[in-house]
Order: structure tokens, then C-alpha cells, then sequence
């Protein structure tokens, strides 16, 4: 096994560049994925009967006094588990795509970039040291750029495309600060890194900015929402499997380094917790049906940042996975009905979709109930379990408060969608989109892992019952938030189903604006520009040119002129008196 796990990772590598450079047919492109994710699965089974770390190394490309960079991969139960399930996604995110970009004229362009997004994550999630790591964190930032802004006729797409790379930018310099330090402290090399338990809170603090900026925590968040400007099948492979889930990624494989710091633990801790919760709370306030599941995503990142605060990354990874393919899941949906209802994203526009896409319709609830941590659906394996774990630990009830908060939220806006958009009349024109194989066929493929991944996890590695060691009420906790949120969300649609519209108040505009979305966008813009402004005006032009400029000069040479001659500069004085002097003297001298 030792050979062929590396091998098989060489294949897949080999194999995806391949179908990049050279023109193939979406089939053949499609059959190719799917054949590389049968691959994939095939080191799983002995990885998880011995639990083995393999690690392939080239030669060094460049030699330094300090560091030897070289190309190196790290094959161990986090890679090994991501991979199939990274392909996965893509495999039935590009079957989507042929359907639902059929009529753009770059569409093999966009299956393009849509693979090299891919590639650029697996490289994060094989990479052996931070220089690599760097090299696909910047991939999938610049992929995002491109693919977020496609539709580039479009102002409000480049704005969110421009948006997300510059929110990323900000994270960025968190992880160059600490590829720096490890450079010139420490090493760059995971292994190494991980043995030598750095305490210094530079790195960490660094790590966290970055995990932050990519993973969209609370306030470099407004960028998430943003991106829905690009199409359906990006949005989908964005929010899953890609680019926001390599923040927490990256913290659960240097996950030993912040262990050391309860400093940072429970920063992290904190922010996931609010973010949990305040991206729940926006998310009951939208109406675009994209931005709602967007914001469904922030939520869920900010569970698994808790979990890290928690010292719980293993749960934050199982989350990623089953939180992976109902999220596909779910955006896919919306993408299909997006087309059936004209382009139309509004939730209240929609309605009576369950009898005119049944089949959407179903996967859509089934993906929204595993979003709730409905029983024994993917969902509740990693979302009852995260809850379960935070109320039998020693942590800060606000963190459990916000938790529990997000839980019933969560399951408000997830009731709202299916209410909105599948039951009572339609209230918009439908187009006569038929739900072929094409469109069902990937749709099929996540519903069946949103409810089976969980269970398949449960069984390959917890192979015994555990014993109860908890209250019932404690174990319950998470059931009870949820029904609390689907009631709630019920009694509200029926009670404000025929109200006349209202104007929109304080909390409702707090949350529904992203509260800290002016802040950034605005108020330090404004400020930033008037500051600038005063600077070069007042502080450069009017004060120190001027002190420097004439006016210094003038003040340096009237003291010297004056202690040179006696000429005091009065010309009108002089001119006078002469005048004066002359006009006398012709007048009184006798002729």
C-alpha cells in the first residue's frame, strides 16, 4: 500500500492537468472525474484499518541557507478523506454545469476553470509545507476572482468578484506574517513544524487572520454573500467542497500548533460561535434565495471554527464533509429552479414548485432537512454531535448560547425555504424546463450522500454503540432547538402570510444590511478618503510647502538683506522723498 496510495494521488494529479490541456468533449471530461474518484476511494479502506501517514518528497528545487524547498505530499486521513470527496462534487457540480451553462459560448472555458479549481484545492489539501500550501491558497483565491466575476458584462459581478479578492487579501497577510516567522524561526515543513509545539502567538495569530479572511468569519464575512453574482454551478462548488471550507482546513491540519494557546482557542472559539449565530440571523432576513443558503454557509463555518476553539477538529472535519454535500445539494437546487421560474431569485416570487419539479422539490427538502440535523440524515451525525460535545465541555456559556441560537435559526430559514418556494400557488411564470437526466442525475448523487455520508462515517469508524453518559434533556438539546426553529418558522408564515407590508426596522435592516458591511464599505472609506484629503491639502500644501517654499525663503532672505544694506525695500518712501527733494530745490533755487 505504501506504493500505491502515492501513486494513485500521481494519477489523479496527472490526470486532471491532462483533461485541462487538452480539448475534450463534457462527457469524456465528466467519465474522466468520475473514473478518478473510483480511484481515489481505493486507499481509503487500508488507511482506515491502520490509520498510516505516507509522505512524498522530491528533490529540493531550491536550496537555501535556512530551507530546502521542495515539492512535497503529505497522503494521511485528512487528504485521503477530502480527495473523494472534493471529486465527488466536482463530478456532478460539471454534469450540472453542461445543462445549466449550455447556452453560455465559453462553456468549455468554465469547465476549465471549474477543474483547476479543483486542482488548486487538492493541492492545499496534499500539501506538505507551507509553501505549497500557499501556491493552492492563492490558486483557489484567484480561480474565485475569475469565476465569481464570469458573467463580466455584469457591474454588480465584478464589484463581488473584486469584493471577494480583496477580503482575501486581507486574510492573506495573516498567512505570509506567518510563513515569514516560520521561515525564520521555525521550519516550513508540516512535520517538523508540528513536532517542534511553537507557542509563540505571531504564527497563530497570523493562521487565525488567514482561516478568517477565506473562510468568511465574522468581519471579513460580506464578501460570501457577494459572490452569488457568479453562476449557480460556482456558487455550489465554491461554498462546499472549495475556497471557504480551506480556512478550516488549514486550522484543523496546524491544529497541534494552536492547541498550545488558550489564548487562541478561545478567540476562535468566540468568533465561530457569533459568527454561527449572526450569519443565521441574516440569513432570516434575505429574500434572494442564494444569498439565504450563502449566509447558511457562513453559519456552518463558524460551527466548525468552534469546534477548533473547542479542541474538537476531528468533528469540525466530519462536519466539513457531510456539511459538503448538502450545501452542493442545496445550491443546485436553487440553480434549477432559478431556471424554471426565469432567472427569478426572490423566495416570495416563487411557489407551487413541488408540482411542477418533484423531483428538485424532494431533493431540496431532504437536503434542507440534513442542514437542520434532522435523525439519521448526514446532518445529524456531525451537527448533533457538535452540540452534544459543547454542552457536556468546560466552555463559556456564550459560545453554547450563540450555538443553540444559530440551531433554531438555522432551522427557521431552512422551513422558510421549503414553505416559500415548494407549497401554496405559483406567483411567477414558469418556463417548460422538463427535469431530465442531465439536470436530475447529479442532483440524485448528492441527495443520496447527504443522507448516507454520515451514516457511512459512523461505520467505518465507530464500529460499537457508546454508552449514554449524558441527561436526557442534554442529549435532546439539539432536537428541541431544531423543532423550536421549524414551529416558529411555521406560526410565522401563517400569522404574516396576508399582512400588508412593513417597513423594514432597526434589527431587521442591522442584519439584513450584514451590519458590518457599511462599516468597512463606508465609514472607513469615507473616513480613509477625507483624512487623505486633509493630508494633502491642509497638512502638505498649506503647511509645509508653504513653511518650506516661499515662504521660508522669504523669511530666511529679509534678515540677511537687512543687515547687508540699509535699503529698508520702501520704494514709495524713496521715490516720494526724492520727488519731494527735486521739486524743492527747482523751485526755491533763484533763476
Amino acid at each position: 500500500m505504501d506504493l500505491i496510495t502515492p501513486t494513485i494521488t500521481l494519477t489523479i494529479a496527472l490526470s486532471l492537468t491532462i483533461t485541462i490541456m487538452k480539448p475534450m468533449t463534457h462527457s469524456g471530461t465528466k467519465n474522466n472525474l468520475m473514473l478518478l474518484l473510483l480511484i481515489s476511494l481505493i486507499p481509503i479502506n487500508p488507511l482506515l484499518n491502520n490509520n498510516n501517514e505516507l509522505t512524498l518528497s522530491s528533490s529540493p528545487l531550491i536550496m537555501t541557507t535556512t530551507e530546502n524547498i521542495n515539492i512535497s505530499i503529505t497522503l494521511d486521513s485528512l487528504s485521503l478523506l477530502f480527495m473523494p470527496i472534493a471529486l465527488f462534487i466536482t463530478w456532478s457540480i460539471m454534469e450540472f454545469s453542461t445543462w445549466y451553462m449550455s447556452t453560455d459560448p465559453y462553456i468549455n472555458k468554465f469547465i476549465k476553470y471549474l477543474l483547476t479549481f479543483l486542482i488548486a484545492m487538492l493541492v492545499i489539501i496534499t500539501a506538505n509545507n507551507i509553501y505549497q500550501l500557499f501556491i493552492g491558497w492563492e490558486g483557489v483565491g484567484i480561480m474565485s476572482f475569475l469565476l465569481i466575476g464570469w458573467w463580466s458584462g455584469r457591474p454588480d459581478a465584478n464589484t463581488a468578484a473584486l469584493q471577494a479578492i480583496i477580503y482575501n487579501r486581507i486574510g492573506d497577510v495573516g498567512l505570509i506574517m506567518t510563513t515569514v516567522w516560520l521561515m525564520t524561526t521555525s521550519s516550513i515543513n508540516m512535520q517538523e513544524l508540528l513536532i517542534q509545539q511553537t507557542t509563540n502567538i505571531i504564527p497563530m495569530m497570523g493562521l487565525l487572520a488567514a482561516a478568517a479572511g477565506k473562510s468568511a468569519q465574522l468581519g471579513l464575512h460580506p464578501w460570501l454573500p457577494s459572490a452569488m453574482e457568479g453562476p449557480t454551478p460556482v456558487s455550489a462548488l465554491l461554498h462546499s467542497s472549495t475556497m471557504v471550507v480551506a480556512g478550516v482546513f488549514l486550522l484543523i491540519r496546524l491544529h497541534p500548533i494552536l492547541h498550545n494557546s488558550k489564548t487562541m482557542m478561545t478567540t476562535s472559539l468566540i468568533l465561530g460561535a457569533t459568527t454561527s449565530m449572526f450569519a443565521a440571523a441574516a440569513a432570516t432576513t434575505h429574500t434572494d434565495i442564494k444569498k439565504i443558503i450563502a449566509l447558511s454557509t457562513t453559519s456552518q463555518l463558524g460551527l466548525m471554527m468552534t469546534m477548533i476553539g473547542l479542541d474538537q477538529p476531528a468533528l469540525a472535519f466530519l462536519h466539513m464533509i457531510t456539511h459538503s454535500f448538502f450545501k452542493a445539494l442545496l445550491f443546485l437546487c436553487s440553480g434549477s429552479f432559478i431556471h424554471t421560474l426565469n432567472n427569478e431569485q426572490d423566495v416570495r416570487m416563487m411557489g407551487g414548485l413541488l408540482k411542477t419539479s418533484p423531483m428538485t422539490s424532494s431533493f431540496l427538502t431532504i437536503a434542507n432537512l440534513s442542514l437542520m440535523g434532522t435523525p439519521f440524515l448526514s446532518g445529524f451525525y456531525s451537527k448533533d454531535t457538535i452540540i452534544e460535545t459543547m454542552a457536556n465541555s468546560h466552555t463559556n456559556s456564550w459560545t453554547l448560547t450563540a450555538t443553540l441560537i444559530a440551531t433554531i435559526l438555522s432551522a427557521y430559514y431552512s422551513t422558510q425555504i421549503i414553505l416559500s418556494t415548494l407549497i401554496g400557488h405559483p406567483r411567477t411564470n414558469h418556463t417548460t424546463n422538463q427535469e431530465t437526466k442531465n439536470t436530475t442525475n447529479p442532483l440524485t448523487q448528492l441527495m443520496i450522500m447527504s443522507i448516507l455520508a454520515g451514516t457511512l462515517m459512523k461505520i467505518s469508524t465507530l464500529q460499537i454503540t457508546t454508552t449514554m453518559t449524558m441527561p436526557k434533556t442534554i442529549k435532546l438539546t439539539a432536537l428541541m432547538a431544531t423543532l423550536t426553529g421549524v414551529v416558529l418558522s411555521k406560526d410565522l408564515t401563517h400569522t404574516t402570510l396576508h399582512s400588508k407590508p412593513q417597513k423594514p426596522n432597526t434589527p431587521k435592516l442591522f442584519f439584513n444590511q450584514l451590519a458590518f458591511f457599511n462599516i468597512p464599505h463606508r465609514t472607513i472609506t469615507m473616513n480613509v478618503m477625507k483624512i487623505s484629503q486633509q493630508t494633502s491639502m491642509e497638512l502638505i500644501d498649506l503647511w509645509t510647502l508653504e513653511a518650506w517654499g516661499p515662504k521660508g525663503l522669504s523669511n530666511t532672505l529679509t534678515p540677511m538683506i537687512h543687515l547687508s544694506t540699509q535699503q529698508k525695500n520702501m520704494i514709495k518712501n524713496y521715490m516720494t522723498t526724492f520727488t519731494a527733494t527735486t521739486i524743492m530745490s527747482l523751485t526755491l533755487l533763484p533763476t
